[in-house]
């Protein structure tokens, strides 16, 4: 009985806790394949822009209106320059949401936007692990090891964003073996 009852307390503190919590992200990995399938087949970067548009759409959308609100003062602060705002909003979102790869994508453009590169890498790392496929947090994570003098580093995520979209500006970034750019 006493099991019972733990176990019935445990299930009513976590439900609660969920309830009072950031939801589970919108799922959008139909919608993410056939965009990225749409930029694989895409005839020039013009055509892929507008799919890559629609991606950043999908992942910008906030699980819920708590944290929509968060990121949408967030984006307004780095819009008018005011980088402090913009990293306490994105803060706040990262602790309310901690499963919401674009918080922790925006906070470290933020980062890198201020240069406190060490501040970027770890967000790019969890936004990555939570969206191995955002284009943009493997890129951003590219740029910043360039930026930080460790440009071999730089190359396996600049590939993996490249194939995922060919057709990303980063993609002149890329050595070929003998270190010659492509």
């Amino acid at each position: 009985m006493k099991q019972f009852v733990s176990a019935l307390a445990f299930i009513f503190v976590g439900q609660t806790a969920f309830a009072d919590g950031c939801p589970v992200a919108p799922d959008h990995s139909a919608a993410m394949d056939r965009l990225y399938s749409e930029i694989q087949r895409a005839p020039n970067g013009f055509a892929a822009g507008a799919y890559s548009d629609q991606l950043w759409e999908l992942w910008l959308e906030a699980p819920d209106e708590p944290s929509q609100m968060m990121l949408n003062e967030a984006l307004r602060a780095m819009r008018v320059g005011d980088y402090l705002r913009a990293v306490d909003r994105l803060n706040k979102l990262v602790s309310y949401c901690p499963f919401y790869a674009e918080g922790y994508n925006q906070r470290a453009f933020v980062n890198y936007l201020r240069g406190d590169y060490p501040a970027v890498l770890p967000d790019l790392d969890q936004a990555i692990a939570l969206n191995p496929r955002h284009t943009g947090a493997l890129t951003g994570k590219a740029l910043t090891l360039i930026a930080m003098g460790r440009e071999d580093e730089a190359q396996p995520l600049l590939k993996a964003a490249v194939a995922l979209n060919p057709w990303l500006s980063e993609r002149a970034l890329i050595k070929d073996p003998e270190g010659d750019e492509l």
